[in-house]
């Protein structure tokens, strides 16, 4: 038995179907590398690693002091509240560094796409002050509200750069597709 035994009833991707695929492949990795290389990315990283910086600084001095004489179920929220910053704050230079790691040459938008170092923690990071946010200290509620904007500005550049989890029969892609296998089926 040749070697028609193992492929017989598999069918081989027509030329049309791996063009496709390289050419979206190519696509992809165009559109991170220009973004990575870009002005908006710079400063991003710019505004993200300064309030990485700005919030450490608070924690470790001012806020520690503002923590004190609080209120018991207060400073839990405050402790709280903190963490979810800080948490923030750590999935956003996370996953700025990996762009600058791609900007960099040190890895590919390919491997970027891996879970791993996708921004994660989003029930946490997204989620809401359970506390009356108005007892905790007003320059943690301005980190909160820094921190929360800049998380999701980054959710929503990883989700259009690296969204994997679409479903291959949705957009207009996909109904362009379907479309173009409905009128090739019937010629």
């Amino acid at each position: 038995m040749g070697d028609e035994g193992f492929t017989r009833g598999v069918e081989a991707p027509s030329d049309g179907g791996l063009a496709e695929f390289d050419f979206e492949l190519d696509r992809f990795q165009d559109s991170v590398l220009e973004f990575v290389s870009s002005q908006v990315f710079a400063r991003l990283f710019q505004d993200g690693m300064a309030l990485v910086e700005e919030t450490a600084a608070y924690l470790d001095g001012p806020g520690r002091e503002d923590s004190k004489d609080l209120p018991r179920p207060i400073a839990l929220a405050y402790a709280g509240e903190s963490m979810r910053l800080t948490t923030r704050l750590m999935q956003v230079a996370s996953w700025l560094l990996v762009q600058r790691a791609i900007e960099d040459g040190e890895m590919t938008p390919i491997d970027a796409r891996e879970k791993k170092y996708r921004l994660g923690a989003q029930e946490v990071c997204r989620g809401v002050c359970l506390a009356d946010k108005e007892a905790l200290p007003g320059r943690l509620n301005d980190l909160l509200t820094c921190s929360a904007q800049i998380y999701d500005r980054v959710w929503r550049l990883d989700d259009s750069l690296y969204c994997t989890a679409r479903s291959p029969d949705q957009g207009a892609h996909a109904q362009l597709s379907r479309l173009h296998q409905a009128f090739s089926a019937a010629e």
